[in-house]
């Protein structure tokens, strides 16, 4: 075994540099961090006819289009910034250490990696910030992310049910196994740092790893940032924001994705040209809605087709589309499916907060509804099945009540022969205003819609197998909206999942081009809000909405999220983030429900509204950016969360 030491220190932001770090005697990792990123702007006054909607000849640099499967990946709760981006992190820095024959020179020597987090331009960062004011082991499993993924480990294949045993392993035991193959020596206390009080200057939640060689000199360091959505970003990523792909091994990546050259600043290394009859975009660059307007307008296809057309460009068949489009959903519905069937009663995290996803379930399907007006509602079943029993009520709806002793209120006793507890009602019955008696009403879409998104994010919260849309944090809008199209309303399921998940992916492009996806740069905006703005267009999309409708959709979705602010409780993504997907996935089918009913009838753009919540996102306090300092978390936990 190695004797050697592993230090990972979170804090903030380095400048802009490219710096070379000499690797043995003839190798080298290069480092350089990722520019400011373009955006693009759109008055107020632009013409909304067909002339205003002008199709970009010549590509421009900063186009939107990344890889659907980008946007849509696979990965482990609770955090996409906090959780996925580390892990992915971890295992990139070690495969790039095992690609340059690095890991090997550290036989005899000590081994220091340093992952900095840091925050917004000030004083500190959303992951550091965490780290400092929390217990970090029970809230966004940074720790447990980034030594996973040292040890090899990677979001989509890693089994979930060991994360906590693995780790518990590392502390106990103290041995990391570097990429599964070196055995270290680790103390947590010792070795990972967490620098609140650095910034750093790229992105809120930077990590720097430095490994050391048995005299301690320096062999290799380089920077990565979390940048919401899982996308880890770094010299190894290309520099481009547009090349910000997930796959840790490089020779499986498609060469398009590593041709292409936007938004590279002097001095920054392209590693391949195209082919001889590679034009070095996608056959539909678009870098706002305006534009992805356009052609749709000028070649007759829809958003789905277009975007549909640029994944072939990246080198997947139709049967490659097709079978990764179905696996998001198949992840999306198991997650649904786990959310609504766990036996858990609570999450973790010390609010002790109790999962509903199991209990909103079983009352939509059993029924349990019933009203002061029908006391006597059956459940739905077969007359045979008589054993089976119905759902009690929450504690909270079971009170005593003169009638406790099952009477009906009329000195009798009910039909059913059961002692049933009626309703308490509050307030006086000598007042000149009645009060009204208790009662709970059904609406299905809405029912539904919450009960999907809260057990998805249930899921999230428990680290448990997710599907980051964009993010982690907003996790639940998007599916929720989804199986409720499936389940309700779609005649035509394969079509309807990738017609949604396509449509839904666009306005995702154009919000990471044009704004952020990131908590940690603009709030809970930039996570529920662009989530709600992407199931809107999803939704509108399926219900055979023209292009210009499901912009229009995808505005309705964010104009009304703009300023949400990123202040969980205890640091924990579970109040308010859980409701707030119940809530997104709601004002979803609301904003695409709006815009079919007004069609042409609007007066700001999608594309105003991104740069509206930029500007919003600049704006905002750094307490609202996920850092767990702002007003709601000094809610007292004695006080019920939900």
């Amino acid at each position: 075994m190695i004797s050697s030491t592993i230090r990972i220190a979170f804090r903030a932001r380095p400048p802009h540099f490219l710096r070379l770090v000499p690797v043995g005697r003839n190798r080298k990792i290069s480092h350089s961090i990722a520019s400011q990123y373009p955006t693009n702007t759109l008055t107020s006054s632009q013409a909304r006819d067909d002339t205003a909607l002008v199709e970009t000849e010549k590509v421009k640099p900063g186009h939107a289009v990344i890889s659907t499967f980008d946007l849509f990946s696979i990965g482990v709760g609770p955090s996409s910034s906090h959780t996925v981006g580390p892990m992915r992190a971890g295992k990139i820095f070690i495969a790039d250490l095992q690609e340059l024959q690095v890991l090997e020179k550290v036989r005899a020597s000590a081994l220091h990696l340093i992952p900095d987090s840091g925050g917004p331009h000030d004083s500190y960062g959303s992951l550091a910030a965490t780290g400092k004011y929390l217990d970090f082991r029970v809230m966004h499993h940074t720790p447990q992310a980034v030594l996973l993924g040292l040890e090899g480990s990677d979001p989509e294949t890693i089994d979930t049910g060991t994360i906590s045993s693995r780790y518990e392993a590392i502390l106990a035991n103290r041995i990391l196994h570097l990429g599964g193959i070196r055995r270290i020596t680790f103390d947590m206390d010792r070795d990972m740092l967490w620098r609140w009080d650095q910034v750093l200057k790229t992105h809120p939640n930077g990590m720097r790893f430095s490994c050391f060689g048995e005299e301690g000199e320096l062999l290799a360091t380089n920077e990565y940032y979390s940048v919401g959505g899982g996308f880890v970003v770094n010299e190894k990523t290309k520099i481009d924001e547009n090349l910000f792909y997930k796959g840790v091994d490089k020779s499986a990546v498609h060469g398009a994705r590593l041709h292409q050259t936007h938004n590279a600043i002097e001095g920054d290394q392209i590693p391949a040209q195209p082919a001889a009859n590679d034009p070095g975009h996608p056959p539909y660059p678009f870098e706002s809605g305006n534009s992805l307007l356009a052609l749709t307008r000028k070649h007759n296809l829809t958003i789905a087709q277009i975007v549909h057309d640029n994944e072939r460009y990246f080198g997947l068949s139709e049967d490659d589309i097709n079978d990764k489009l179905m696996r998001i959903w198949a992840v999306m519905d198991d997650c649904i499916r786990s959310g609504v069937s766990t036996a858990e009663k609570t999450l973790p995290g010390r609010l002790n907060l109790r999962r509903r996803a199991p209990m909103l379930y079983k009352r939509l399907m059993r029924g349990f509804y019933p009203g002061i007006a029908t006391p006597d509602l059956q459940l739905i079943g077969s007359a045979s099945t008589p054993s089976v029993a119905a759902i009690d009520a929450p504690e909270s709806d079971i009170q005593s009540s003169p009638y406790a002793n099952g009477s009906d209120g009329r000195g009798g006793v009910r039909a059913s022969g059961k002692n049933t507890h009626a309703p308490w009602v509050t307030g006086s019955f000598e007042h000149a205003i009645l009060p009204m008696p208790p009662r709970k009403t059904m609406i299905p879409a809405v029912d539904f819609l919450s009960c999907y998104a809260i057990a998805v994010n249930e899921v999230n919260a428990s680290g448990g197998r997710i599907v980051t849309s964009p993010t982690n944090g907003a996790a639940g809008v998007i599916p929720a909206v989804l199986k409720y199209i499936i389940e309700f309303i779609s005649d035509d399921p394969e079509k309807s999942i990738k017609t949604f998940l396509l449509t839904a992916a666009a306005v995702g492009m154009l919000f990471k081009r044009g704004s952020t996806i990131s908590a940690a740069e603009g709030g809970c905006q930039a996570e529920v809000g662009v989530a709600c703005s992407m199931a809107s267009a999803g939704f509108a999309a399926c219900m055979g909405a023209s292009p210009e409708t499901v912009l229009q959709a995808a505005e309705i979705g964010i104009e009304h999220n703009l300023g949400l602010t990123c202040d969980p409780i205890d640091g924990l993504v579970q109040v308010p983030c859980i409701e707030r997907n119940s809530l997104g996935a709601v004002k979803a089918v609301t904003a695409a429900q709006l815009s079919m009913a007004s069609t042409g009838v609007y007066r700001v753009t999608l594309d105003e509204a991104i740069e509206a919540m930029r500007l919003t996102a600049a704006d905002m306090s750094v307490k609202y950016k996920e850092t767990s300092l702002s007003t709601t978390v000094k809610i007292p936990l004695t006080v019920p969360a939900c």
